[in-house]
């Protein structure tokens, strides 16, 4: 089933109907999509589409050849004749698109270039000889997101100024999950948006006529489910050493977040705990912060950022041995008393998902450039005060609290955030509350009767 990515296909299809060469380039972490795209977009288009595998030169260049031999020939057959090298493969595809609108798709284009370290040398070289009178449409994508970012698009590299646009696919919000999983109800919806995130091969593993109790018990407790395994495997795939990346996600997940409490922790130097850092974020899976408006120094912190890993490594090790031996729901009803706390940042994220939705709509106080968290040292009172979310153009921001419990908010908290607001100086400032359970009397009253403050439950959220 192929769902959302319309903003995507739409610049896809532009582009296509150009009847020029293009060469767009489409990355991101595994599991997210990119192929389910090219292959909806491809739908009765002509197009040879081709896979690269981590094997050798020719094992790549006879696959490569078969493609574009059945292409050409309508037949499907392993006794297709090969090229003889990857220039006279693409010299053809490049010759018979002269008149013709052809879509040649290169999936796993990091592994081919593994395969051959000439191969983007020998790509720009066709690109530039015969990009003015071809109609070829040049698919590259890959899930390698550093080889993509510097060796594909990257100014050192052969095909820079090459590609005609890239998209980068990230997952999908909760906003557009939440119109997948319609008829499961929004608050479940969102628990399982936290213990998977917005990877469409994750979210697609669960049931929409279950609870989200049942989908967790079944397909991420159970040792048995796809997601279950999940975490590890996709670690193995992408890591070396992945006993060491294992310790660094523990470390991160069970509240480390600065770098040096990373490191000794898990007993390392700090710099290989770094470059292990540098590689899960790079991957998607942990994510480095600094407070809004301040340059990147000593003050980040380091998150777990896939929803999955984060739900895996928060409850998992610890019951491990209870979950080898069936007792699925008894583990699910012991770590469901931490899903108020836990779904405190899961309910952070969908709250800016919500804020940049009503930005491009135009329906906040004014439109805002840039979004984040902050923290920071009260100068009168010296302790660490927090605020969920800042959005602010040059002189006006939107301060924010989220809640995410099954108490309504009451002005007590309110009062904490006006106090916060202060530590961070705009000429403008307005304040928002998200509340899963809604507000208490006193609340709503004190915002009906200011023009800077806003009150938002979660089912209004959803109905955006």
């Amino acid at each position: 089933m192929f769902i959302g990515r319309k903003e995507e296909l739409t610049k896809l299809e532009k582009l296509y109907k150009t009847d020029k060469f293009q060469m767009p380039v489409i990355y991101g972490r595994r599991r997210i999509g990119k192929t389910a795209l090219i292959n909806e977009f491809i739908k009765g288009k002509p197009a040879i589409s081709f896979t690269a595998i981590e094997s050798s030169k020719n094992q790549n260049l006879e696959n490569f050849s078969k493609c574009i031999m059945k292409f050409a020939s309508g037949r499907d057959s392993d006794f297709l004749p090969s090229f003889g090298s990857f220039q006279e493969a693409l010299e053809y595809v490049f010759d018979i698109s002269r008149d013709k609108r052809i879509v040649l798709t290169i999936d796993e284009y990091p592994y081919l270039a593994k395969a051959d370290a000439t191969i983007s040398s020998v790509l720009q070289s066709a690109i530039d000889r015969h990009k003015d009178n071809s109609k070829l449409f040049i698919i590259l994508c890959g899930s390698s997101m550093s080889f993509m970012e510097n060796q594909v698009l990257g100014y050192e590299s052969p095909l820079y100024g090459r590609r005609t646009a890239q998209f980068k696919i990230n997952p999908f919000t909760f906003f557009e999950i939440k119109e997948y999983m319609k008829p499961l109800d929004y608050y479940d919806t969102a628990l399982l948006y936290g213990a998977s995130g917005g990877t469409p091969q994750y979210f697609l593993q669960y049931d929409r006529n279950i609870s989200a109790k049942e989908n967790i018990t079944d397909k991420i407790l159970d040792t048995s489910s796809y997601l279950f395994e999940e975490p590890e495997n996709l670690l193995k795939q992408e890591v070396r050493e992945a006993a060491l990346y294992n310790s660094v996600i523990t470390a991160v997940a069970g509240g480390s977040t600065k770098l040096a409490e990373i490191a000794t922790k898990i007993s390392v130097e700090t710099s290989a705990c770094s470059n292990c850092l540098k590689k899960l974020i790079s991957l998607g899976i942990v994510k480095k912060e600094t407070p809004f408006g301040e340059k990147q120094g000593r003050k980040s912190l380091y998150e777990v950022e896939d929803n999955l890993f984060r739900f895996w490594y928060r409850f998992i090790p610890n019951n491990i041995s209870a979950l080898e031996n069936g007792m699925t729901e008894v583990i699910y009803e012991k770590i469901s008393l931490q899903f108020d706390t836990y779904m405190g940042s899961i309910f952070e994220e969908i709250c800016k998902q919500y804020l940049w939705i009503k930005n491009r709509k135009g329906e906040l106080p004014f439109v805002f450039t840039s979004l984040g968290r902050w923290w920071g040292t009260d100068s009168a009172t010296r302790t660490q005060e927090e605020i969920d979310i800042i959005a602010a153009d040059e002189e006006k921001a939107i301060f924010c609290e989220c809640k995410w419990n099954n108490r309504p908010i009451g002005y007590e908290v309110l009062k904490k955030l006006i106090k916060r607001s202060s530590l961070v100086k705009f000429e403008k400032q307005y304040l928002f509350l998200f509340s899963k359970s809604g507000f208490t009397d006193e609340c709503r009253k004190v915002a009906e009767n200011s023009d800077n403050i806003t009150l938002v439950t979660f089912d209004e959220m959803c109905e955006v």
